[in-house]
């Protein structure tokens, strides 16, 4: 594990792309309410309290960057897919994410952050969509995976393996327990790779 991640902290909240601070590279987490994603960014950092957490769907709002240092960011992305929000609103997510994902320079990759009980939600496509006209590379992060058994994890992995290349999506994909704190090191991998130019294990 790179312990650069356990001293990441908060940097900036910004409304629009053009208020993100200035950034060698940087790795963006996205993901609809409640699959997991800040506390995602809570476990692979060893701080709870980084990313913002609640039981009400919908809380992250900005675009959050963390700091590692020497102009490198980890970012929590604004939720989506939460009800109560009107159509207008849903369309300005969508525009904000359309500019971050295909204009912000710095993106070296983005985790799209999933339950693995109910993963490729339609608005999961959405942004898989979006994030198919930027450059980033894409790692799936299927969250949770201390709620359902280690056999049916893998199958689920695969499942959605295999749907995304059906679609012409590429991606790495990987199961995910914040609560078990699984899957830590296969993320740092990831991150490594995009942040540092590490080569992956598999490499």
């Amino acid at each position: 594990m790179n312990p650069v991640y356990f001293s990441a902290r908060f940097e900036s909240s910004s409304a629009l792309v053009s208020q993100c601070p200035e950034a060698t590279r940087e790795v963006a987490f996205a993901g609809r309410s409640n699959a997991g994603k800040s506390s995602a960014i809570n476990t692979l950092t060893r701080n709870g309290k980084l990313a913002r957490t609640s039981r009400t769907p919908g809380r992250t709002q900005l675009i959050n960057h963390f700091t590692l240092g020497e102009g490198r960011f980890l970012v929590d992305l604004p939720g989506y897919g939460y009800a109560q929000v009107s159509k207008a609103r849903q369309g300005a997510w969508k525009r904000a994410m359309t500019e971050y994902l295909v204009s912000r320079e710095p993106l070296a990759g983005l985790v799209v952050v999933m339950d693995i009980r109910h993963p490729l939600q339609p608005v999961d496509w959405q942004l898989l969509e979006i994030q198919q006209l930027s450059d980033a590379p894409l790692h799936v992060l299927l969250t949770k995976s201390d709620k359902i058994g280690r056999s049916e994890g893998l199958r689920v992995v695969r499942r959605v393996s295999d749907e995304l290349a059906a679609e012409g999506v590429e991606a790495t994909l990987q199961d995910f327990s914040s609560l078990k704190a699984r899957g830590v090191a296969d993320a740092h991998s990831v991150l490594d790779h995009w942040l540092f130019d590490r080569p992956l294990p598999t490499e």
